[in-house]
């Protein structure tokens, strides 16, 4: 400061909860010479110091500790003096505008702890200190203190009393500091949910995992399944999840030896958000039976108890899936894990720590994030959508909420598939506790434009119960509102997506500005015979891409009956329960039926994801692409990269898998670069020199990569969200924005 103050009151806002950041300023003025007080308002900090250097003292708080988000720092006169000494006080509830950060992986400084011989933390699971540890998951109000969190069942015994008021100590007012005298403990069950008597919980639960038993492993947002890689098929079993890829969790020194890790990758493996990150197999034929992918997702130990585990187990990775049905919330409490898996696992690992906050583990490929959870999420971001308060609900796939309020919009953890009472429960979970954590009185819901989404009907509900606008959102330009609110031509890329016209979108390019994002061109409208049924079966996909004889015969030469043929024959030809689609996925899933490679869809993305796999083999050759012009719109024929593909098959040796792998390649290859060839004519048409590419499509990573260099070719500016997934988890946070650009211009 260069106005020669010597104190003052300073406010701090931003993320200043749960980051250690009184115990920051308490020693900083210690360092300084400062006296005063710090003390916790909801969601900023009032500090009210003295001193000859005062204006270096709030230079260094600007800065703040690791985990800390500074939104604004302001230096108001002192109303009365100070004492002498500095003080933190007890803290008050105030002005709720920041937010809890997430939680975060264990510290080295604690995992060294946990394995110091004759130390208080020694072989103690929950150790943490304020710069690690839960956060979110055992937050259950503001400001945040020990008793307004989980961890207020577990009184703090002297030697951790003395550690928290001690200045000097690491976990100076750590809200979770405990230790095996006072905190969370371990309970180690059997299926019948009686408890195992041992003299170690983690050596027996070490020995269990070693001899190929399967454990529900309850960690710091809910609990996964873990078990070894032999014991990989039988989980898959109990699951019925044959072909679901499941993540591991890998030591450290055994990563190198099982796939291909860039620097990049490294340091989000070892991160404090400890993320599970997609890898490319070293081996693409190796551990086929955690996934038959070329890719695995992988995640290093991130808690006490994880690096307990491993310190004892002799295999050097874990299966570590979450427990819940895939789409369905986190399963969080033991009751419920036992009442739900007692058939699919042998052991409960579990603690007695409550969540108060369900949270999965985050997920990232080449960067971009996939599910925005653990670690990330909740996430904040300043961004000024105008004075109104807006709530986005997401869509009805991977969905999450996005609140905005006062410059700042906050994205919650991953909810999942809203298609299902129990998930929207979840939703309605997650909006309660952003209002209550936020302090927010919603004016605004933001919502997807398809009318029979759950997550559009909780937002009419909300709408009508409150008497607030709703804002209807058409999917796909919400994925661009989430990447930018600069003039573009915006490549949208997905799955599915309801269209102004009623069709099923999914391969759309818009132009323009938000609210005002024109549809130029799409992938060509093709049948879906079935609606969703054509989504689980691809091969029902492939005959509406191409409703010829020759597929009929190869789907009879599968086994398809003649009666299941002419079904299917007569509902394209009369267009009965046919819906019209767009979609870039729905394309991918009818090639890749067409190879053979995936011929029913048992998890999200599969028939794409697998034909991803197969194409990392091949080697890509230059097909013509086919446009046409409809109403001023340019559309891409997939007909024509179908057509294609199928006279290449026709010609290849049977049964060559060298020949799958190049056609496969070669479709991915081409049909990237027939859709960024419609975004250059777009942008050379209208003058934009952007294009900004979302949707889930883009984790493909020859798909994404092709589009960014033929944009980057025609020397245009190709731009990513890597704040947001690529995928639904943007929906929410792109909602707010549009309904925030519309609000303003109209207002």
């Amino acid at each position: 400061m260069g106005d020669g103050r010597k104190n003052g009151t300073i406010i701090v806002r931003g993320i200043v909860q749960g980051v250690g950041f009184r115990p920051f300023v308490y020693a900083k003025a210690q360092e300084l010479g400062i006296s005063g007080t710090v003390k916790n308002l909801g969601s900023e900090v009032a500090i009210h110091a003295s001193g000859e250097r005062f204006g270096e003292f709030v230079a260094a708080l600007r800065q703040g500790p690791p985990l800390a988000r500074i939104d604004s720092i302001a230096v108001q006169d002192l109303e009365e003096p100070v004492g002498s000494g500095f003080t933190i006080l007890r803290s008050t509830e105030g002005a709720l505008s920041g937010m809890i950060p997430p939680d975060v992986a264990i510290c080295d400084a604690c995992i060294a702890d946990i394995f110091r011989v004759g130390g208080r933390y020694e072989k103690y699971w929950a150790t943490s200190c304020t710069n690690c540890g839960p956060r979110y998951s055992i937050i259950e109000s503001l400001p945040y203190d020990r008793e307004r969190t989980s961890m207020s069942a577990f009184p703090m015994c002297p030697a951790c009393a003395a550690e928290y008021t001690d200045p000097g100590c690491r976990r100076h007012h750590a809200q979770t500091i405990a230790c095996t005298s006072c905190g969370p403990q371990l309970r180690l069950y059997d299926q019948e949910g009686r408890i195992v008597d041992c003299c170690d919980i983690i050596d027996e639960a070490a020995s269990l995992l070693d001899t190929g038993r399967i454990l529900a492993i309850r960690g710091l947002g809910g609990f996964h399944i873990g078990c070894i890689e032999r014991s990989a098929g039988e989980l898959k079993r109990r699951l019925g999840r044959i072909e679901q890829p499941f993540a591991v969790m890998v030591r450290p020194d055994a990563i190198d030896r099982i796939a291909l890790v860039s620097d990049d990758e490294r340091r989000a493996l070892l991160s404090p958000v400890h993320p599970i990150v997609v890898l490319e197999k070293r081996d693409p034929s190796a551990h086929t039976g955690i996934s038959s992918l070329h890719t695995l997702g992988c995640m290093f130990p991130y808690t006490g108890l994880h690096h307990l585990l491993f310190s004892r187990l002799k295999n050097p990775l874990l299966i570590m899936t979450s427990a819940n049905m895939p789409g369905y919330p986190m399963i969080t409490d033991i009751d419920v894990a036992m009442a739900k898996l007692s058939g699919s696992v042998d052991f409960f690992l579990t603690h007695d720590r409550t969540i108060v906050n369900r949270c999965d583990d985050s997920v990232i490929r080449d960067g971009y994030i996939i599910r925005l959870s653990r670690g990330i999420a909740p996430k904040r971001v300043a961004v000024d959508l105008g004075n109104r308060t807006i709530l986005g609900v997401g869509p009805e796939l991977n969905a999450n909420a996005t609140l905005y309020r006062d410059g700042f919009a906050v994205t919650s953890p991953h909810v999942g598939n809203v298609r299902n009472p129990s998930t929207l429960e979840y939703l309605k979970e997650t909006v309660a506790r952003l209002h209550w954590l936020l302090g927010a009185k919603v004016e605004v819901v933001a919502h997807d434009l398809h009318p029979q989404f759950l997550s559009t009907r909780f937002a009419q509900e909300l709408s009508e119960d409150r008497s607030i606008e709703r804002v209807p959102v058409q999917h796909h330009r919400a994925h661009i509102a989430a990447t930018t609110t600069e003039p573009c031509i915006g490549i949208a890329i997905d799955g599915v997506g309801y269209g102004d016209d009623g069709s099923v979108w999914g391969g759309e390019v818009f132009c323009g500005q938000i609210p005002d994002l024109k549809r130029v061109a799409h992938l060509e409208l093709v049948d879906m015979p079935g609606g969703d049924l054509a989504t689980r079966f691809p091969e029902r996909m492939l005959y509406g891409i191409l409703p010829e004889e020759e597929i009929l015969a190869l789907l009879s030469s599968r086994g398809w009956s003649g009666i299941e043929l002419g079904i299917l024959k007569k509902q394209v030809a009369t267009g009965f329960n046919v819906a019209k689609t767009s979609s870039t996925g729905r394309v991918l899933d009818a090639a890749s039926a067409l190879l053979n490679i995936c011929r029913e869809r048992t998890y999200d993305g599969e028939p794409a994801m697998k034909l991803e796999s197969a194409a990392a083999a091949g080697k890509p050759e230059l097909w013509d692409l086919v446009t046409k012009t409809d109403g001023g719109v340019e559309v891409l024929s997939s007909r024509a990269l179908m057509e294609a593909a199928l006279a290449r098959l026709r010609d290849a040796r049977p049964g060559s898998r060298r020949a799958v792998s190049d056609i496969a390649a070669s479709f991915q290859y081409n049909l990237a670069r027939g859709i960024a060839r419609l975004a250059i004519n777009a942008a050379q048409k209208h003058g934009i020199r952007t294009v900004a590419l979302s949707g889930g499509v883009a984790y493909n990573h020859s798909i994404r990569e092709t589009i960014r260099a033929e944009v980057a070719a025609a020397s245009l500016d190709c731009i990513l969200n890597r704040e947001y997934p690529l995928g639904d988890g943007c929906v929410s946070f792109g909602q707010c924005v549009w309904a925030g650009a519309l609000l303003r211009r109209r207002d």
